[in-house]
């Protein structure tokens, strides 16, 4: 999305062949230092493993969409019609295993597993083997020079295990406090399939003792930071610009706040001029008419309870009265939409529960920290924190009453009055 700008219609995809990447040399992230001291974080060690991990993720990511755009590719499809690519699993395996190598007593809670590349059928060797599987043969392609080096060559059950560490059955939490990591390889995936206006986020976080205690999120093609609110309700920024933007790595440690890096210079491209990070709040926007609202792609805003109250418009210059609101057309995924209210791009961010549709933990857990340390606020339609914990088993579904809210803090209370005057909330 350039800023943000496109809904993603629904996709339908057929299966096609994508060559695994060609790899010239082995893939060495620039090691980058924190933004805050070792001594002010509880977590530094585990924080810098993770923005190791989405770094090498995210130019996984890039490797992969090149290849996708570039020639012949496989598009698959789940059982549940969503589109994967080779870069969800990819992304999943290679995080995985370096998450493994340093802390290998952390359980991983992750969106995919395994099963979909074992139990496809047009890539069954009829032998039950995988030694000629040509999905897990593009999987491994695809990570083999972003992995850290191995004790042992990375080979096909290395990387279906490795997916599966963090999928639905790798194991069962129950009800104390738990640690664990939690990760949506991509956020987006339409977005990221749809082409490069279209934002997609690689999301990760650490739940220590059920509470979040750091996240990464890496954004390979966030818009530069001089776009603006106007230009982000306007023209695509591809046919502005003539690139997909920089972009970006946000990272956010309990106490130590949210903080962002233009994702080239942790690639270590040639062309970085700035080596530093930069501190990020959210907006101070404190009337709800003036606010820059983001709302998921599969919701219309006649849908929420403050259609009752405000019309909206994607018109930043269409504003017409004290009872209309912008409304930023992001494409697509829940951690874009994060990432905006943490850098102060947008004011709020609203997503009603529907009982067809389960919010997951991994849309938001990553979200919501680097929300909070740059000054917002998360909470569920009452006003009550989000219980990572609802799903005691799993820890993978969260149960908000009504819905999601997302602010910068300030409109928050507000917010939570007119959806209060507007409806019941169940």
């Amino acid at each position: 999305m350039n800023l943000l700008l496109h809904s993603c219609p629904p996709l339908r995809f057929s299966v096609r062949l994508l060559q695994p990447p060609s790899h010239s040399s082995r893939f060495t992230p620039t090691r980058s230092s924190l933004p805050f001291p070792p001594q002010k974080a509880k977590h530094y060690k585990e924080l810098e493993a993770a923005v190791d991990a989405v770094q090498r993720a995210c130019s996984l990511c890039i490797d992969v969409k090149r290849s996708l755009f570039s020639g012949d590719g496989r598009i698959l499809e789940k059982n549940d019609r969503t589109p994967v690519t080779i870069a969800d699993f990819g992304v999943q395996a290679l995080i995985s295993l370096e998450l493994s190598r340093s802390f290998p007593s952390i359980p991983l809670v992750a969106e995919e597993d395994s099963g979909f590349l074992r139990s496809n059928p047009l890539n069954s060797t009829g032998d039950g083997g995988y030694s000629s599987n040509f999905l897990v043969d593009s999987v491994l392609s695809a990570i083999i020079d972003k992995a850290s080096a191995q004790d042992e060559p990375l080979t096909h059950d290395i990387v279906l295990d490795a997916i599966d560490r963090g999928g639905k059955d790798s194991l069962a939490f129950g009800v104390k406090p738990a640690t664990y990591w939690v990760l949506d390889p991509i956020d987006g995936t339409r977005g990221f399939l749809k082409g490069n206006d279209a934002l997609y986020v690689v999301g990760l976080a650490l739940v220590v003792d059920g509470e979040i205690a750091l996240g990464v999120m890496g954004c390979p093609n966030w818009p530069g930071d001089s776009l603006t609110i106007k230009e982000a309700s306007g023209e695509a920024l591809e046919a502005k610009t003539g690139t997909s933007g920089p972009g970006v790595i946000m990272v956010a440690h309990v106490g130590c706040g949210t903080w962002k890096k233009r994702l080239p210079e942790m690639l270590g491209s040639v062309n970085a001029i700035h080596d530093s990070w930069v501190r990020c709040f959210v907006d101070g926007c404190s009337l709800v008419y003036q606010a820059c609202f983001c709302i998921p792609e599969s919701h219309t805003w006649d849908s929420l309870p403050l259609s009752l109250f405000f019309s909206s418009t994607t018109d930043a210059d269409g504003i017409a009265n004290e009872r209309e609101v912008l409304l930023l057309q992001t494409c697509c995924g829940s951690l874009c939409k994060y990432l905006m209210i943490a850098s102060g791009r947008a004011s709020v961010f609203i997503q009603q529960a529907r009982q067809q549709t389960v919010i997951k933990v991994w849309d938001h857990a990553v979200g919501m920290i680097c929300v909070h340390e740059a000054g917002g606020q998360v909470t569920d339609w009452k006003g009550s924190q989000l219980d990572l914990a609802a799903d005691q088993l799993g820890r993978r579904v969260i149960i908000p009453s009504g819905g999601v809210l997302v602010t910068n803090g300030i409109l928050h209370q507000q917010i939570l009055e007119i959806i209060s005057s507007s409806s019941p909330v169940v």
